[in-house]
């Protein structure tokens, strides 16, 4: 490293973040090393100059990085989708599968299998042989993503509470469930749930329900 100049420093750095080179320290000196995944496309390159990116551009890592070789903005575009770009070179592009990224997926109509099959199809020809092709570590966590993504529902609601007595609360409670609006209720503490949906039709009964309890006393 020390006979090379600055900017030839910076763009072993470059390299070694994309996982094409290992920079080691020695006492004095440092040394980069080409790393099995350079040697790989240098000595693929005199042999694939047929090669088409319909054969497949992709290889994902078990550290979830994400290696698109290819120079189609469609293809880039598409693994924008569920992939955090991080850098874009000519005919590279490199990135990260992360919980956000894939959370962003989901919140577009994606589904975990869909990204799967994804990777599996287009994966690149040198990893396409492998069994699994998408390592297994992160096909499970991104079907993880999915399920604790799943096992929450989000739903609008409002909350009644200080009922004047327990009757009125019974009477709202029994009225919540059989229009199918009761989320959840506390007797303890007079608390009812109800959808927000439903929310008018509760509170118009609860109305009703204090109107005739007040022309009772």
């Amino acid at each position: 490293m020390n006979t090379l100049t600055g900017m030839q420093q910076k763009a072993v750095e470059e390299l070694a973040i994309l996982g094409l080179a290992r920079v080691q320290q020695g006492m004095k000196d440092r040394w980069f090393i080409p790393t099995k995944l350079a040697a790989s496309l240098s000595t693929n390159l005199s042999e694939s100059s047929s090669w088409q990116p319909t054969e497949g551009f992709v290889v994902v890592e078990t550290n979830f990085r994400v290696y698109g070789y290819t120079s189609s903005k469609l293809q880039t575009e598409t693994l924008r989708l569920f992939v955090r770009l991080e850098y874009q070179l000519p005919n590279l592009v490199v990135g990260s599968l992360t919980k956000e990224s894939i959370n962003s997926a989901f919140a577009s109509g994606i589904n975990a299998e869909q990204i799967i099959s994804f990777l599996q199809k287009h994966a690149h020809p040198h990893v396409a042989p492998k069994v699994p092709t998408v390592p297994e570590t992160v096909s499970d966590q991104i079907r993880l993503w999915e399920t604790d993504r799943n096992r929450l529902q989000l739903l609008p609601a409002y909350v009644y509470e200080d009922f004047p007595s327990m009757d009125i609360f019974q009477a709202v409670v029994a009225y919540a469930r059989d229009i199918q609006g009761l989320l959840w209720e506390d007797a303890s503490t007079r608390r009812v749930v109800v959808r927000g949906e439903l929310h008018e039709d509760v509170r118009s009964f609860l109305h009703r329900q204090n109107t005739a309890s007040s022309q009772r006393k």
